[in-house]
């Protein structure tokens, strides 16, 4: 199609941000480098990862995952054990947070793929709220309620992170925009077909020979991937984990911020993730009615762009 619109904009292009959309983002500590606002950079980035694995497993796939923070959970505390037992430095439990992850989310798709909807979403709660209690009650290994403290930054050469936001976010926009185009690039690829039939019509797709089990696997896996990430980054810049950092709340906060920027739109898992991780902090002087303005703010948006952001994205860029 050769309509316009938000895909063919300087933010996006064939379904991914641009490279002059991340330089703008990666210069924008240079224009405002309040402490305060680069934290809310950084955090802002820290849930466009998570938005992206998200949108691999219910975008991409549409398996609706209610459970996702215990995935990045997973994530989060492999590093914290290990660096924490073992010694290891945070490039070393980076991978194998992701690794961490991503076998959980396959565990978890190996009784959950023969279920769908509704039920799906009730097996993958049922799933966070395990993990979460599990770490909670293994307190000789997790610390318990309490977590665990004390974990390593990050080091580059001489360079320790510490708890500047600066070099987080840099590392998190990198991670960003290598996901990205992943995702985009994935999207177009057989698999990515393969996830786009199983999403419209399941039955349809195995009778042109998709492997329903297999494709779904892969979609936790690789979403699971990304949170293992997204979670090892996290507890590095903390330098402590918590279970109460995991909760069902974060499932859905990062879910909305997927819905809101339109299913299946990488650039709208992005900017989904940048408007609802900002937006409350920019109502912070209507703290009474902070959450409320909140509320109504998403309620619009929804109502003017039900699709999402970006939720016609998909047939623009084909």
């Amino acid at each position: 199609m050769t309509g316009s619109g938000p895909s063919e904009t300087w933010l996006s292009r064939r379904g991914g941000l641009t490279p002059i959309g991340f330089l703008f983002l990666a210069l924008l500590p240079l224009f405002d480098p309040n402490p305060y606002h680069l934290e809310i950079l950084a955090t802002a980035a820290l849930y466009a990862l998570l938005a992206l694995g998200l949108n691999i497993i219910v975008g991409f796939a549409g398996l609706l995952h209610l459970g996702y923070a215990a995935l990045f959970a997973v994530g989060a505390y492999t590093y914290a054990l290990l660096n924490l037992r073992a010694g290891w430095p945070f490039w070393a439990g980076l991978p194998a947070a992701g690794l961490a992850a991503a076998a959980a989310g396959a565990l978890l798709g190996l009784p959950a793929i023969r279920v769908r909807g509704d039920y799906l979403a009730i097996v993958t709660l049922g799933f966070g709220e395990i993990v979460r209690i599990v770490f909670t009650n293994l307190e000789p290994w997790t610390g318990g309620p309490n977590g665990l403290m004390g974990i390593a930054h990050p080091t580059l050469g001489a360079y320790n992170f510490g708890v500047d936001s600066r070099p987080y976010y840099a590392f998190l926009l990198l991670l960003v925009a290598v996901t990205a185009y992943g995702c985009a690039w994935l999207r177009r690829s057989r698999i990515g077909l393969a996830w786009g039939a199983l999403k419209e019509d399941e039955l349809a797709a195995a009778c042109l020979g998709v492997d329903a089990s297999r494709m779904k696997l892969l979609a936790l896996f690789l979403g699971g991937w990304v949170a293992g990430l997204a979670g090892c980054v996290f507890a590095a810049k903390q330098g402590t984990v918590t279970p109460d950092s995991f909760d069902f709340i974060l499932s859905v906060m990062v879910l909305a911020m997927v819905i809101l920027g339109g299913l299946g739109s990488v650039t709208g898992a992005i900017v989904g993730a940048l408007v609802l991780s900002a937006a409350p902090e920019l109502l912070r002087e209507f703290s009474s009615y902070r959450m409320l303005l909140f509320g109504v703010l998403m309620v619009v948006l929804m109502r003017i762009r039900p699709g999402g952001l970006f939720g016609h994205e998909r047939a623009a860029a084909g």
